[in-house]
């Protein structure tokens, strides 16, 4: 079994990101863009748990990559902030690129919304904003060569984050 925590658009939250992991502690964590700076404390705090990111929109100095392709747990992924595939307006474009590389999970964040899709052929997750709103991350487990797929919301009360599971 392989469990990978999801996050994007941290735009500087790091204790939202800090108690993601607490919460539930990953084999792997994937950032996805804007304010991936946010993941070298991250690391330092973590730094047992390997970490994958790509640069958003808002990573104007960022040397990471727009996106990536690899395979974990015999699943090609491709991840990517979203922006540069127009997925504010749909997810036509991005689905075409995953697809044409033969991914079996597509990853992205850039919409603040989160969604997860776990389709015969392609599984698209998207985990939503780690700072605003609901602040909501995903947790992603392949488990015999099954994809599951869990979208989390941290919640403030009395100025603690708290679980509540969607």
């Amino acid at each position: 079994m392989m469990k990978i925590l999801i996050m994007s658009d941290s735009h500087g939250n790091k204790g939202a990101m800090f108690r993601a992991v607490e919460l539930d502690p990953p084999g792997l964590i994937l950032h996805l863009g804007d304010h991936e700076s946010d993941c070298g404390d991250l690391e330092a705090c973590f730094p047992d748990i390997p970490l994958r990111s790509v640069r958003g929109n808002c990573d104007f100095m960022s040397d990471k990559p727009d996106k990536a392709e690899f395979t974990l747990g015999g699943k090609l992924f491709f991840m990517t902030h979203g922006h540069l595939h127009g997925v504010k307006r749909g997810l036509l474009s991005i689905k075409k690129s995953a697809s044409g590389i033969g991914a079996d999970i597509l990853l992205f964040g850039h919409t603040h919304t989160p969604y997860c899709e776990i389709g015969k052929k392609l599984s698209i997750v998207n985990p939503g904003s780690i700072s605003t709103g609901d602040k909501t991350y995903a947790v992603l487990e392949i488990i015999d060569g099954e994809v599951r797929c869990e979208i989390k919301r941290l919640i403030l009360v009395s100025n603690r984050i708290n679980l509540h599971h969607d």
